[in-house]
Formats: C-alpha cells, structure tokens, sequence
C-alpha cells in the first residue's frame, strides 16, 4: 500500500535550508556557468548577479519532491494441503481413534494419517492417491459416493495379500455446520479401518470346532446305538454276542468319556489363559511323577522312558496340575507314535533366551511325520492318520491344550520331525 502526501510549500526557517541544501548542487552548477559567460563572454556583471538571484529564488520556491513511502503487510502463508489441516483439533481427533485412519481431500489424497495408520500402511503416505494406495472397487466407490452425497459410507474390505486380512472400512465427511457440503471447495473425508480379523478367525475356529466335535461324537453315538439296537433284536438272546457287543459299547461310552474330558479341560485352560500361574513347581520331581504314572504303558509298548534331569530340584513358576498334564502328553503320545524306537528320551536342561531359562525335550525315535503336517499338529482334532490316532484312543485335543498350557505359562513350543527320524518336541520355560 502506498501513502502518497501531496505537495506543499514551507517558508520557515528550517524548510528554506532544506530547500537551499537540496538545491544547493544545481545552483553551484548554474552559478559556475553565469561566471564563465561573464568572464569569456562579456555579460555585464549586473545581469549576471540579477540572473544568479532569480534562479535562487525559483528554487526557494519550487515545491520539492514529496517522499513516497511503501509499507509491507505479510500475510500468512497457507498450511500444506488446504482447508482444515492446520487445525489441531482435527489431527488430535485422528491420533485418538486408536485404529488406522486417514484424512483425504476431495481430490483423494492423503493429506495426513495416524500413527496406526503410519504402522499397519506404510506405503499409504501424505500425497499419494488413495487409489494408488488400495486397488479396491469397493473403496473407490464408497469415497466417491461420499463425496457427492456428504453422507457416511461403510463396507468390509477383504484382502488376501501379504496376509489374509478383514476391516470394516468408515468413510465419515468432515461437514462444516456453517458450508454446504458440495460449496465447499476444502472438504475433507476421515477414511478409518477397524480390524474385524481376529473375530474372523475366531468365528471360523468356533465353526470348526463345533464340527469337528460333533464329527468325534457322532461316529461313538452311532456305533452304540447299532449295538443297542442289535441287542435287542437279533442278539437279545446270544450271550457270545452280547459279550462281544457290551466290549465294544464300552470303548466308545470310554472315547466319548476321553473326549468330552479332553473339551472341557481345554475350556478350562482357555478361560483362565490370561492370568499367569504364580505357584511354584519342581520341574525335575515332576517328570518323575509323570515316568512314574506313564510305566504301564511303556511297559505294554516295550519301551523305556529315559530321563536325564540335573541333580537337584529344579523350581520354575508355575501350575503344578497343568505342566503335569503337558508333560504327560507329550511323553504319552511318544510312547503311542514312537513305538518302533525302543526308547523315549526326555531331558531337563537349562538355557537362557529372551527370559525362558528351562527347556524340556521329549524325543521319540518313531516314524516320524511328514513336514507339512508338522505346523498343524497343534490344531483342535488335527490327526495325520485319523484310523490310527482313533485306534490309538487319541481324540485329537492333546497337543492343542498342550500349546494352551505353555502359552498361559507364557513359554514356547517347538515340533521337529523328519520321516524315518522320530519327533522331538521342546517345551521352554521362563
């Protein structure tokens, strides 16, 4: 903005001086000239000094150039992005939702995402278009639906790469009371994703269950209710065949008994999996109950249950009744599968790796498994022979409330098997 005064004259004292110093150089100027014209030229002195005053006097009243002042007025420069970044409220709001979210403008570019976000998309970055970021039909409709309507748009959003992922996905427009929405040329939609993953995966592992626990029943219910059926009919009266029928019916009434104990122990370890036993155990005297209890089985197998422990008691933290049921287990399902080695092999011995100091190592020399069905054996009713772990009175929940057990002892597993090399599986304890 310029400020410009008009001119006026000054007769005080002050304002001659300046007058006089301003004009002071063209005088010099004139007056050196006046002298050469009297001096080579032959002017008469009396028109020279005439001369010289009125020129004085012209510049004594010639108005003088009035200074023009410019003053300069900064205005601040706006935020990167547009609109309603730059307010703090808005990007508290994003850091305090806790799952991942993003704030695109109208055009779909990131403008900022969370920490979360920053976390779980690294590539989704400020700049990029979201479309760039997710290749999704789905969400490319639902943004722009959003943007032409103002209302809030929500689907699920599936993705099967790197990882098999599920999250319901929120499209909110960020609508100021005092704007239309589509007059607002800084709209702006807060894009957030909410996991629904482990509830998808908790619901197909309930599915599974229920199926796969209705499968083990069913088979026992059906062979007992042919062999009611049989006994009162065409064997009511033949007591060989009541014998042999009544066996039978007794070892399915036992595997359904297996079973459902197998089930609720698992419940039961699952309820509490959460709250860290705080008792204390002696690992070494507890392998010897377990030797102790499984010696009848070993015998009937022909097997040797060898231990190699260190000398004195061994203390770790723990639930006495449950590391007592892993271990039983593992050394039961040895002496069952690894029959052909002659010997099962558990050793106690100390470590030290990320807070875990104990390991036990229970090893068969039995046929061993196939690689491919080693990272399932944990799961709920998982059998490699389904003939054999039935015959063998497996009911397939063994090793799954073993992982159970050391999870809530928040210890570590690990299986190894080779065919023709037996199974080895480590059990780490803190």
């Amino acid at each position: 903005m310029d400020d410009s005064h008009p001119p006026r004259a000054s007769f005080g004292a002050q304002a001659l001086l300046a007058r006089l110093k301003a004009w002071a150089g063209l005088f010099v100027a004139w007056a050196g000239l006046i002298a050469a014209f009297v001096l080579f030229g032959g002017l008469r002195l009396d028109l020279a000094l005439l001369g010289l005053a009125l020129v004085l006097g012209l510049a004594l009243l010639w108005p003088m150039p009035a200074p023009t002042v410019t003053r300069m007025a900064e205005t601040p420069s706006p935020a990167p992005g547009s609109g309603r970044l730059d307010r703090p409220t808005t990007i508290a709001l994003a850091e305090a939702l806790g799952d991942p979210c993003l704030l695109i403008d109208r055009r779909g570019i990131i403008l900022y995402r969370n920490a979360a976000a920053a976390r779980q998309y690294p590539n989704a970055q400020a700049g990029k278009a979201l479309t760039l970021v997710w290749r999704n039909p789905e969400l490319v409709a639902a943004v722009d639906g959003a943007l032409r309507g103002g209302a809030l748009r929500s689907f699920e959003l599936h993705e099967t790469i790197p990882n098999e992922t599920w999250d319901k996905v929120v499209v909110a427009p960020l609508v100021r009371p005092d704007l239309d929405w589509q007059s607002d040329d800084e709209r702006q939609l807060l894009v957030s994703f909410h996991s629904l993953t482990e509830l998808k995966r908790i619901d197909a592992l309930r599915s599974d269950f229920v199926a796969n626990a209705s499968h083990e029943l069913r088979t026992p219910l059906a062979s007992l209710l042919g062999f009611i059926d049989t006994l009162l009919g065409p064997a009511a009266k033949d007591a060989a065949a009541r014998e042999k029928f009544l066996g039978i019916m007794r070892g399915q009434a036992e595997r359904m008994s297996r079973l459902i104990d197998d089930l609720l122990s698992l419940s039961r370890i699952e309820m509490y999996q959460h709250v860290r036993p705080t008792g204390q155990v002696d690992l070494a005297g507890l392998l010897r109950d377990v030797r102790e209890g499984l010696q009848i089985q070993a015998q009937a197998a022909a097997l040797d249950v060898v231990l190699r422990l260190p000398e004195g008691p061994v203390p770790v933290t723990g639930d006495r009744s449950q590391l007592y049921e892993v271990f039983e287990n593992l050394i039961e399902n040895a002496i069952k599968y690894g029959a052909g080695g002659k010997s099962v092999e558990v050793e106690l011995s100390a470590i030290d790796r990320g807070g875990l100091h104990h390991q036990v190592s229970v090893v068969d020399h039995g046929p061993g498994v196939e690689p491919e069905h080693v990272p399932r054996m944990t799961e709920r009713f998982y059998r490699i022979d389904a003939e054999t772990g039935r015959r063998k009175k497996g009911t397939g929940l063994g090793l799954a409330i073993v992982k159970h057990i050391v999870q809530r002892h928040r210890g570590q597993m690990s299986i190894k098997s080779k065919p023709g090399e037996g199974l080895r599986v480590d059990v780490l304890l803190p």
